[in-house]
């Protein structure tokens, strides 16, 4: 068991995009979260979410890309990152048209799954996927 001093606590999920503004307008609309920080240097953003923080920052940034490398996004069409993000709601259908009707891309329309949960998918304007969910019924 690891003690409280190594524990780790997820602090960020961290979205590289291309216009930090109005990714965050985005999720905030699209989504319903509210903005908590938008940095003046347009650099950093993060949405009111929970213990988690949802946060948003520049595709490439001097700062960072010599350290960790570069930002490397799908190079077709249909093809998507490694990572998703999933949103819970009671009610995914109503989620799902405001997410639609704020911009996002639909991908697939909610429907009920075997493992319990009902889910759509839509994608941001960086391409991003966005599962929006119940939480899983078993």
């Amino acid at each position: 068991m690891a003690s409280a001093a190594v524990k780790p606590l997820l602090g960020y999920t961290i979205l590289y995009v291309t216009d930090v503004d109005k990714a965050a307008a985005f999720y905030a609309a699209a989504f319903g979260y509210a903005v908590r920080r938008l940095d003046q240097s347009h650099k950093w953003a993060e949405l009111e979410s929970g213990a988690t923080t949802i946060a948003f920052t520049p595709l490439h940034q001097r700062e960072t890309d010599g350290l960790s490398g570069q930002v490397q996004l799908p190079d077709a069409a249909g093809a998507r990152g490694p990572v998703e993000i999933c949103f819970i709601y009671e009610d995914v259908d109503a989620a799902y048209r405001r997410a639609v009707e704020n911009g996002a891309v639909p991908v697939s329309a909610p429907e009920q799954k075997p493992w319990g949960q009902k889910s759509g998918f839509v994608r941001d304007m960086d391409g991003n996927v966005v599962r929006i969910g119940s939480h899983v019924r078993e």
